[in-house]
């Protein structure tokens, strides 16, 4: 029913204040539904492994209805644990190719025993191998074996789709994920493998572990007797170690007898806090303020507890009569 005009925007504030939909879950790709099927059908090869005909003379049905191993019951058995009854499209997709895995079971498991690689790749040609891409499956950057030098994802690895270039993880890069990226050194490299190591956290660049190994340093680090050194915490910029190598002092820190100390602004001639009665602590490169126990904090003062009742109390007093209506 149709709700009248008036009264459907009536409900419009209360739409706009609902939060927006979830966004719709990803469709799987065809190549995804092939995979998850034949994972589901190796799991039924699991949970029927140790199973048998279940009748009273197991030897007998065996020698004269084959073996359960490899029967129709059992391949009847997996199929129908394959797909949850509301799962459409795993059912929708197992009755279109329930003769494939028929045929598979009966016919062809012992000459195909990869049932990925038969069904999704050659039959179906949904997916393709791994270490290949695209519609025609061709190698991935680097080699079916090792995609991506083993440093990196290659873009539509398996599936039929991606260009085949490479996605290196941390501390790689270079079209084949052979390279070292700022911060990572080479510690291994031959014809077949590239190994990046972590530099030390002094180091921008490289060339090994220890911060005597930096080509160049981390910015708030110097260079200082051949090794990258930490600038101390109050420094903006240094020429090494300590307080007293600082080029300039961070706020809330000046510089006192040669290096950078910190301002007690609570001590200084102009009050940092002015509010009444209230307390002011020094922190490190700051200060805090804060009214004392028991006191009542307003915008500019903190109220001691005599004083805040009898405003509590006066206040009422000046509230207007009540008048009967």
């Amino acid at each position: 029913m149709r709700l009248p005009r008036r009264a459907a925007l009536g409900l419009l504030p209360l739409l706009l204040l609902l939060p927006p939909a979830p966004e719709a879950a990803k469709k799987p790709t065809p190549c995804q539904r092939c995979r998850g099927l034949v994972d589901k059908f190796n799991q039924g090869l699991v949970d029927t492994a140790k199973k048998n005909f279940g009748g009273g003379n197991t030897a007998w049905e065996e020698k004269t209805l084959s073996k359960y191993e490899s029967s129709e019951i059992r391949l009847l058995e997996i199929l129908e644990g394959l797909c949850e009854s509301s799962d459409f499209e795993c059912n929708q997709m197992l009755e279109a190719q329930e003769e494939h895995l028929e045929a598979w079971w009966l016919q062809l498991k012992n000459e195909y025993p990869d049932l990925f690689e038969w069904f999704c790749v050659k039959t179906l040609k949904v997916c393709c191998s791994p270490g290949t891409y695209g519609p025609d499956c061709l190698a991935c950057q680097g080699g079916s074996q090792r995609p991506c030098s083993g440093n990196g994802h290659c873009s539509g690895d398996g599936s039929r789709q991606g260009d085949g270039s490479c996605r290196c993880h941390v501390g790689y890069q270079g079209p084949l994920c052979t390279d070292c990226m700022d911060g990572y050194f080479s510690s291994l490299r031959n014809e077949t493998h590239s190994v990046c190591t972590a530099c030390d956290e002094a180091c921008k660049t490289c060339s090994g572990p220890t911060n005597r190994d930096c080509g160049e340093c981390q910015v708030g680090w110097v260079l200082d007797e051949g090794a990258c050194v930490e600038c101390d915490s109050s420094c903006v910029g240094c020429t090494g170690e300590g307080p007293g190598n600082c080029k300039e002092c961070i706020p809330g820190y000046a510089r006192e007898h040669g290096q950078c100390a910190d301002v007690d602004e609570c001590s200084l001639a102009e009050k940092a806090c002015v509010r009444k009665n209230e307390n002011c602590y020094n922190t490190p490169g700051s200060y805090v303020c804060v009214c004392p126990d028991g006191f009542e904090e307003t915008e500019d003062a903190c109220v001691p507890p005599a004083e805040a009742e009898a405003t509590e109390e006066e206040s009422l007093t000046q509230l207007p009569a009540h008048e009967d209506l």
